[in-house]
């Protein structure tokens, strides 16, 4: 909402011809004066909500009291914004402020909304007549709100399924759960210091921050592009190996759709409003998942019973208003690519079996993207009447991660879903941060009217299971520098990449000019592997330093002994140690087995930079 206060002598007004969104109005309020007036000129913006409307009224109010102003009067002004609201939602929050500022001591009027009008005031002048004010909208839905209140409850089930108390569980050699409670418990996204990810991401040159864009929305270079597309690549192949259907489906959407505007309300995000065009007359909002667009494509399909469980699954941006203090480096973003799959199941039987079996997929998932189960903790969220009538399915899924897991329990259900679990990573801060997740959705059927027809040639409303089998992409690359980073820490190892995700697999370093030959002929024969040469005019310590630094797996350096023997000695990241190097000798062909081996059944995409380093540009200068 944006305001323009002017302390005036006298604001006079005569509301001249109506406009096709005019609010219909007495005579008598077509035209008026008002003397001593604080003339309060507003833009109702998208997005505006009560809230902002509270905090107008308080602006306004101060502004009055400071001023001495005797009367308030209240003006639609569109033309302080280019992001209005909706005509509806506008003259309703117009009207919302003024009984609000009609409760204090001073004589409230508002002018028409949606008319043509002449105007004449006459500012006093004083350096306090003319201010102007931007209240921001919170976007926050009331399940947003509701689950910031804390209507719940944790405990810890241990394997036995078993509740304990945390305040008298013992966490002995559990140190990442009961990090992960605290975090919970705590229920502050807000992070105090630069987490170490932030520093390797720009070092290895995978992303940054954008200063020309909005906060939360990051640049990505050759080498971040290459780690997203693989793992977009493999997450869509598990999900299309699961029998799910590839989708696509729109960004944006209308805020003022009946239906989303009644989803938004119950989906525990901010959303993320656009400015729109000055001749459309509706709010937009960009994506924070992919459910609007899949519902609204069930909602127009035929749906057998026999076609149940069917799955859905598109993989794009999604984009959430984060709080300017929350948003951190990869660990939150306003901007991510999220796998997104939506599963209609006929019933809350075959739902529960589903559920089952995409927390096993899921567990698979983040194992091939490099997350044993002793990488994150496991948090499962339900309604008591739920956990009631299904403890067998809790019980059994704290047994397939086999060790402790955090549990929230609702009282009453203030979201769409009934059950849903996150892995979540503990990172070297002891933030945690949610990466696969499965929900059980309950509402949405009958909100966009998705139906099935039964055996009997019934129509019924299916249960919609929610997964996102990693999390945001971003979000696997975060953890995965974290992961890292806490491994050099806590072992002495080196930080290291899977090898499928590792942009450069292989480098192969000459010692001298005259075995630069050479190694090119080695380099032709490792097709299928990102391989590539440092010809630079640096000495062969600076290179193998180098190579190092940007954590290349395998690091080959070919000097007269390997042109002799024809062996090259390779040095082997993931099994030397900051104190001690591991270094083998085998020949090219070895090699090249013993990486394929390693990266079988994983995507490949080629080498995302010149193959030679001397062809090469630096993205991020030294810091």
């Amino acid at each position: 909402m944006q305001l323009l206060l002017i302390h005036a002598d006298f604001m006079e007004y005569e509301a001249k011809e109506r406009t096709k969104v005019a609010e219909d109005i007495e005579d008598e309020r077509k035209r008026r004066r008002v003397e001593e007036v604080l003339a309060v000129l507003v833009a109702v913006e998208s997005g505006d909500d009560d809230a902002v409307v509270e905090q107008a009224a308080q602006e306004t109010l101060g502004v009055a009291r400071t001023v001495h102003a005797k009367n308030i009067l209240i003006y639609p002004y569109a033309h302080l914004s280019s992001n209005l609201a909706a005509p509806e939602l506008s003259v309703n929050l117009l009207k919302a402020l003024e009984e609000r500022l009609k409760n204090y001591e001073f004589e409230v009027h508002r002018a028409p909304f949606g008319w043509y009008k002449a105007f004449t005031l006459r500012c006093k002048g004083h350096p306090l007549s003319e201010l102007s004010r931007r209240i921001r909208g919170r976007h926050e839905s009331a399940a947003l709100r509701a689950e910031e209140r804390g209507e719940s409850r944790f405990y810890i089930m241990d394997c036995d399924g078993t509740l304990h108390e945390p305040q008298s569980f013992d966490f002995l050699g559990l140190e990442n759960l009961r990090k992960f409670y605290e975090y919970e418990a705590a229920r502050s996204r807000v992070v105090d210091r630069m987490p170490p990810h932030v520093e390797l991401m720009r070092r290895l040159e995978i992303a940054d921050y954008e200063p020309s864009s909005d906060p939360g929305n990051l640049r990505f270079y050759p080498k971040g592009t290459l780690i997203k597309e693989l793992i977009k690549s493999y997450v869509s192949q598990a999900l299309e190996e699961c029998g799910a259907m590839r989708v696509e489906t729109p960004l944006m959407y209308s805020m003022d759709h009946p239906t989303l505007r009644s989803y938004l309300d119950r989906f525990p995000a901010r959303q993320y409003s656009v400015s729109k065009l000055p001749e459309e007359n509706h709010s937009l909002f960009l994506r924070f998942a992919a459910c609007f667009g899949q519902f609204m494509m069930g909602k127009d399909m035929e749906i057998s019973y026999r076609h149940l469980p069917l799955r859905m699954f598109e993989i794009a941006s999604s984009f959430r208003l984060e709080k300017r203090g929350e948003l951190v480096g990869l660990r939150r973003l306003r901007n991510f690519t999220m796998p997104d799959m939506h599963t209609l199941c006929k019933d809350m039987e075959q739902a529960v079996e589903e559920f089952r079996s995409q927390f096993r997929l899921c567990m698979n998932v983040l194992r091939g993207i490099g997350f044993n189960t002793s990488d994150y903790e496991v948090a499962i969220r339900f309604t008591k009447d739920f956990y009631d009538a299904h403890k067998d399915l809790i019980e059994s899924l704290v047994s397939m991660v086999n060790k402790p897991v955090l549990v929230e329990i609702w009282e009453r259900r203030f979201f769409y879903f009934v059950l849903k679990f996150e892995f979540n990573f503990v990172d070297a801060l002891s933030k945690a941060s949610a990466l696969s997740t499965v929900q059980i959705d309950v509402e949405n059927a009958k909100r966009y009217n998705i139906t099935y027809v039964d055996a009997n040639g019934e129509k019924k409303f299916p249960i919609i299971l929610h997964c996102s089998p990693s999390g945001a992409l971003e979000r696997c690359v975060y953890a995965l520098l974290e992961k890292a980073y806490m491994k050099m820490e806590n072992e002495g190892r080196l930080p290291t990449l899977p090898l499928w995700l590792s942009p450069t697999q292989l480098r192969i370093i000459p010692v001298a000019d005259r075995h630069v030959g050479f190694a090119e002929n080695i380099l032709k024969g490792f097709e299928g592997v990102r391989a590539d040469l440092d010809d630079r005019d640096e000495t062969v310590s600076r290179k193998i330093r180098d190579a190092g630094r940007e954590w290349v797996p395998y690091v080959a350096v070919v000097g007269d002994k390997e042109l002799e023997n024809n062996i090259l000695t390779v040095t082997v990241r993931e099994e030397s140690s900051m104190k001690e190097q591991k270094r083998i000798g085998i020949t090219a062909e070895e090699l090249k087995e013993r990486m394929k081996r390693e990266t079988e059944g994983f995507p490949f995409r080629v080498l995302p930079l010149p193959q030679r380093l001397s062809k090469r540009p630096k993205f991020v200068g030294a810091s």
